[in-house]
């Protein structure tokens, strides 16, 4: 183990999938979304992973205005921490269940052009290319994720255009793979950057030998992390840790700092970084991550 290595510490505090609706400070608004960032920022994280949500419904939304909410409040605030903004929705397809060839009303696909609009927009220093489509279900909805290897090649030529540095969400083996043929075309640029997404259903389970055989087939040169679901959120703080990755903390995945106890945003990152410090690790400050991982200046 090396603990000499800086490891980056991600903070998702928010996501887009239905909540607990007791939990008493889920970050719903652009500013419950910025506050938690900066919340964050202040526990020690090097990252922020933002999606946003629907003022009114709380559930999630691609809408450019709500991301271009956010970012300029984290931005005004003056606070060094890198930003990491989601750009998988619009890739929701529920197939009608008497003809799977046709999309139910409820179904969210969209095009590259919508994809990115906010990114356009705000140029973050990362933002999130889901290298997957399968089977996936959030509480009572069961759908398809559905990123084509079209629209894959199409996101990650338009970020390399816009110089944004991609977060290849891997969520099995075979995801790692296609992202290797990315690399290989050309279409990402410096150390790649891959993070795996454990515990969600019908994908990668979280388990040491999955990340372990999902490690071997990473590139040389790739910066990677992983992330658990629930319970395992801090489990797979340390075994990412153990095996020379990166982390990832937050609301997005985990609601609780203990049974039934729930937790902030700020926990989390304090929890995971009190986990990490005495394992003999240090954090990396945003400064450093943008070193590791060769991004570019700021907006």
């Amino acid at each position: 183990m090396d603990t000499s290595r800086k490891i980056i510490l991600t903070s998702a505090v928010t996501g887009a999938a239905p909540f607990n609706p007791k939990h008493p400070a889920m970050p719903i608004t652009p500013a419950q979304i910025a506050d938690a960032a900066f919340e964050a920022a202040g526990a020690g994280a090097s990252i922020v992973h933002l999606h946003v949500r629907d003022p009114e419904t709380g559930k999630g939304s691609r809408d450019p205005a709500l991301f271009q909410e956010v970012v300029e409040r984290i931005r005004a605030t003056g606070v060094d921490i890198v930003l990491n903004i989601t750009c998988g929705a619009g890739a929701v397809f529920l197939p009608d269940p008497e003809d799977e060839s046709k999309a139910l009303p409820e179904s969210d696909v969209a095009n590259v052009p919508d994809r990115v609009a906010h990114i356009e927009q705000l140029l973050p220093e990362i933002a999130t290319i889901d290298v997957t489509t399968g089977n996936q279900i959030e509480g009572d909805l069961e759908y398809v994720y559905l990123n084509t290897t079209r629209t894959l090649r199409a996101l990650a030529k338009r970020f390399q255009e816009l110089g944004v540095k991609p977060e290849l969400e891997v969520f099995s083996a075979g995801d790692i793979e296609f992202s290797k043929q990315l690399i290989a075309e050309g279409l990402i640029d410096g150390p790649p950057l891959i993070q795996m997404v454990t515990g969600v259903k019908w994908a990668a389970p979280t388990d040491t030998e999955t990340v372990l055989y999902q490690r071997g087939l990473l590139p040389k040169d790739a910066v990677w992390a992983a992330f658990g679901l629930a319970r395992n959120q801090m489990r797979m703080v340390a075994q990412a840790a153990l095996l020379g990755g990166n982390v990832r903390v937050g609301l997005e995945d985990n609601l609780y700092l203990s049974r039934g106890v729930f937790a902030t945003n700020g926990q989390l990152v304090e929890k995971g970084r009190s986990i990490l410090e005495n394992m003999g690790f240090e954090i990396a400050t945003p400064s450093e991550t943008r070193d590791i991982l060769k991004l570019r200046s700021p907006e």
